[in-house]
């Protein structure tokens, strides 16, 4: 339950052109066909007393508590299951009905412990409201077996780290099943057994929730209408008293969620049920990891050091800001203008984006700005731009709901963007055909009721052969959808692209040993997606992360084209964003190229608003990339920089590089909320903000313009944006704003797509999809409707080239990285939250046959070495890889993935390829060679 949250209609809303008029209880409604009684009923305000009932999930029928009279209709049918007719006239009130009620109600209460006032559900239980509802004053039935008597009670599961099971007071009413099976799409529950003996069940396999196959996404507890399962805050410090509309700060699906507080003391995080991306669904980051906001390692005041192998010196906010701006003005006046430059984050929102890129070309005087999406979706904004002509995904989150075949292509949405998965796997399970092309097994491939139509196991950094080997089925087999090409694409583009892509060499038989799969399996795929009404592409960083990143970008976007899947529900190229603000980051001008809303620094009009908004002088020249911040630094040509809330010395490749570079480096200035690897060699440390202070926005994957609201005041005295004007200010350059609502004033000013968005517009009107262009719009769910941003669709050449890092005698394997479920990013939130208890360290998948051929065993640690590094980690011994490629993630610093990957990147935007690393794996009986950065002592302020 959640302690005001939106109204429960009972039953979900219908999508119907066909309006219903009916009468209940003497007041006309008119509603959509195939909606219940029950919900026609919630929507004057005549709510039907329910149980089993709640409006995330289809009708059962169970609790019979929603009884109703319907003129004409024998009996007493329940609401929920009833659907409304023409004319017909229902009374939701009356004698009959108020007996029926309160017996039934009866029954349930002689199976339920009476302790509502020490119950820690006490004000916030259904059963309880209910009971209240009816009238129920006694319980006439003689007290005999129950599930509550000490003596015949199960125990209480408290084996999950957030939330509890207590049977005993379980009405089985089959909500939490149904969530689990409906909502998430898991089905790790059951009801076991029958009758009396009925009770929920973890899975006829598993002792408790925590060894079962619950993903811990919390539909389960958000649907109990007792307190049978239950978060264990609310247990340990009662119901909360406030509460506060935001946006989660962890991927880039954007859920919405309610913060529930004590004063300031956060409780629970209840999903939105009006979120536009989540509509009231959430996984266990969202949810549950939200601790690390007052985690005990937080630093929350700002800190010098003259170097970085000096302790840190606690300081008061001016003094931190003006030795930053003393340190970076000497820097210029020493090495020039361009030998500073900042790295924005995407975990911030557009107002402390905006700011800093602001600060960045304004105060510093350079366009060095860049920001993480370097090194994950820059491809992404490259291939969309060139094709269709603006840098973001064509769809929103619920068009998955019309799409007949979907392709996932380098992409883990059960582990990377959950709740988007549960929304795909709720169609696969109405229908929908499933294409996935990845090296490794993903549960997508198959889970309960779920089987993948094609798996595509390519070998890693092929992506770009197996997209032209599927276009080349299309064009040579006559799948090309004609009329939509010729409407509404560059003739003379197309004509070139056909040609190229028809040649034999771009055949199946032809690229089948270089993919490394079966010809006559990406022809049947090919086919499938082609012929579909409506086909879908979903990707992720294992189609950017590539030396032919940008290439495979337009790759895809070439196959849509050619098949007619894009502009209109249910089809286009969607990019699953990792972080929750990477889009907002790049929309906000972050890149040392482009002006916020994509604009090119060297076109003279655009700079010339600019230079008029913000009264100064902007250099027209691109600046510097991070990877050529990094080789400028060690060459001695880049000796400044401030970095907002990334670590990058985790999550950039070739560690030792960037270390480096950083340690090469005369002023680094940190924003963050810990002292992370990066901080390790900083000179600056400026405390940062969690979502749950910030005041702003998030812009998600599906372009969605998010509210970000502060739950409680900084923690550091100071917002990051504040923190960022002042600097700016200290460098020369004023810099004031009245608040974050102000930024997104100016942002709107000057950006063509964001127009019509400001702060007032959201908080009345809810969540938007840019392009917005005017306060009259309402946004853009679907991009390229009747034609493209750019004009006509383009197709581009996309030549195969294979890449530099290959298996050779000494590296015989490749690595590829990736996500699990409980983790996020570098895991500087999630290894400060309980969802370590799932995964406690970064963990290396091998195959059985590579694993045997070296003497690895399962849990042993082991030695992975590439040109570049080493580092050691525990083996997995698994055979979701294939022979010939091994798996990691990248959660933990004291394994540092990053320590191996290379220096490659994408030719068109210097994308990492993180995805394919030529290695070696050698059992070791070491743990981790590389061991964690030691933080110099801090000494207290005088």
């Amino acid at each position: 339950m959640a302690m005001l949250n939106e109204i429960d209609y009972g039953t979900p809303g219908r999508d119907s052109a066909e309006q219903v008029t009916l009468t209940i209880d003497g007041v006309v409604v008119t509603v959509p066909a195939g909606t219940s009684v029950m919900r026609a009923a919630a929507t004057i305000a005549h709510p039907i007393p329910k149980l089993c009932a709640t409006d995330l999930l289809e009708p059962f029928g169970s609790c019979r508590m929603c009884l109703v009279e319907i003129e004409g209709v024998k009996g007493t049918p329940a609401s929920c299951t009833t659907p409304v007719r023409a004319g017909m006239r229902v009374s939701t009130q009356t004698p009959r009905l108020e007996r029926l009620r309160k017996g039934v109600m009866e029954l349930y209460i002689s199976d339920h412990p009476l302790d509502c006032l020490t119950c820690s559900a006490n004000g916030d239980c259904e059963l309880q409201d209910t009971a209240g509802e009816v009238g129920l004053r006694e319980v006439r039935y003689a007290r005999g077996d129950n599930h509550f008597d000490t003596a015949r009670r199960d125990p209480v599961d408290i084996s999950n780290p957030y939330f509890q099971f207590d049977p005993s007071k379980c009405i089985v009413c089959s909500r939490c099943v149904r969530a689990c099976d409906e909502v998430q799409g898991t089905l790790a529950l059951t009801i076991a057994g029958n009758g009396f003996a009925s009770k929920v069940s973890a899975g006829l396999s598993s002792e408790d929730f925590f060894s079962s196959e619950c993903v811990s996404c919390g539909a389960c507890v958000a649907a109990c209408p007792t307190a049978t399962l239950e978060e264990k805050a609310v247990v340990a410090h009662g119901v909360p008293t406030r509460q506060v509309e935001t946006t989660c700060a962890y991927c880039g699906v954007g859920c919405s969620f309610t913060a529930e507080l004590k004063g300031d003391e956060l409780i629970r995080m209840i999903p939105s049920k009006s979120g536009g991306a989540n509509a009231g669904h959430s996984c266990v980051k969202g949810r549950f990891a939200f601790g690390y906001a007052a985690h005990e390692d937080r630093v929350t005041t700002p800190m010098v050091r003259d170097r970085i192998d000096d302790p840190w010196r606690i300081v008061g906010w001016d003094e931190a800001i003006a030795f930053a701006a003393g340190r970076l003005k000497a820097i210029q006046h020493a090495h020039g203008r361009g030998a500073i430059g900042g790295i924005s984050s995407s975990r911030c929102t557009n107002e402390e984006v905006y700011v800093v890129q602001k600060m960045v070309r304004a105060a510093f005087g350079n366009n060095n700005v860049d920001t993480c999406a370097r090194v994950c979706h820059s491809p992404t904004g490259y291939g969309l731009k060139q094709t269709f002509g603006t840098s973001a995904g064509t769809q929103d989150f619920r068009s998955v709901e019309k799409a007949d075949v979907i392709l996932v292509i380098g992409a883990n949405p059960t582990d990377g963007h959950p709740v988007f998965a549960a929304r795909m796997k709720r169609r696969l399970r109405a229908g929908a055909r499933l294409i996935v092309a990845d090296p490794r097994r993903i549960d997508l491939v198959r889970s309960p009721h779920i089987e993948a139509a094609y798996h595509l196991p390519l070998r890693p950094g092929t992506n770009v052969a197996l997209m032209n080997a599927m276009a080349h089925v299309v064009v040579t087999e006559g799948l090309v959808d004609e009329a939509y090409v010729a409407e509404r694409c560059d003739p003379a583009e197309f004509a070139r692209w056909r040609a190229f892509i028809a040649r034999p060499e771009h055949s199946p038989e032809a690229l089948a040993d270089t993919v490394g799969v079966d010809a006559d399996r990406i022809r049947g795929a090919a086919r499938l997606y082609a012929e579909a009404e409506n086909g879908a592409i979903y990707y992720g960083l294992g189609v950017t992360e590539h030396s032919q990143g940008s290439t495979m970008v337009m790759a895809m976007a070439n196959l849509a084209m050619a098949t007619g899947n894009v502009g209109r529900e249910g089809v286009g190229i969607n990019p699953l964003r990792g972080q929750n603000n990477v889009q907002g980051s790049c929309d906000m001008g972050s890149f040392p190229h482009e002006l916020p809303g994509y604009r090119h620094v060297s076109d003279g009009a655009v700079r010339g608003a600019f230079e008029a908004a913000w009264g100064v002088t902007l250099d027209a020249e691109p600046g510097l990339r991070i990877p050529n911040m990094f080789d400028a630094a060690i060459s001695g040509r880049y000796r400044g920089l401030f970095v907002q809330g990334e670590d990058i010395a985790q999550s950039d490749p070739n560690t030792r590089h960037v270390k480096a570079a950083l340690a090469a480096m005369d002023c680094v200035v940190v924003q963050d909320l810990f002292l992370n690897e990066t901080a390790a060699f900083a000179h600056v440390f400026l405390p940062g903000t969690s979502f749950l202070e910030k005041d702003g926005t998030f812009t998600n994957a599906e372009r969605r313009i998010n509210r970000v609201r502060p739950a409680y005041r900084e923690k550091t005295g100071l917002s990051e944006w504040e923190a960022v004007c002042r600097l700016a200010t200290a460098m020369g350059y004023p810099m004031h704003y009245a608040s974050s609502a102000a930024i997104m004033d100016e942002i709107a000013m000057l950006t063509p797509t964001f127009r019509g968005v400001s702060h007032r517009r959201l908080d009345a009107e809810g969540s938007m999809q840019w392009p917005v262009p005017d306060a009259l719009s309402m946004g853009t769910p679907t991009m390229h409707v009747g034609g493209f941003v750019r004009g006509k669709g383009r197709f581009v050449l996309t030549e195969f080239v294979a890449t530099t890092e290959r298996a050779t005698r000494r590296y015989p394997l490749l690595l590829t990285t990736g996500r699990i479920l409980s983790q996020y990013n570098v895991g500087a939130q999630t290894r400060r939250t309980a969802n370590t208890a799932w995964h406690s360290e970064d963990r290396l998948e091998i195959h059985p046959f590579d694993a045997e051929e070296r003497g690895i065993r399962d849990g042993g640690f082991v030695t992975i070495a590439s040109r570049v590094g080493a580092t050691t980690l525990r083996a997995r011994i698994s055979d979701r890889m294939p022979q010939g490629v091994v798996y990691t993630t990248f959660h933990y610093p004291l394994s540092g993935a990053n320590i191996v990957t290379t220096e490659n990147s994408d030719w068109a935007t210097d994308c990492p390829e993180y995805k394919v690393t030529a290695v070696e794996v050698t059992a070791s009986n070491l743990p981790a060679d590389a061991e964690p950065l030691a933080m110099p002592a801090t000494e207290p302020a005088e």
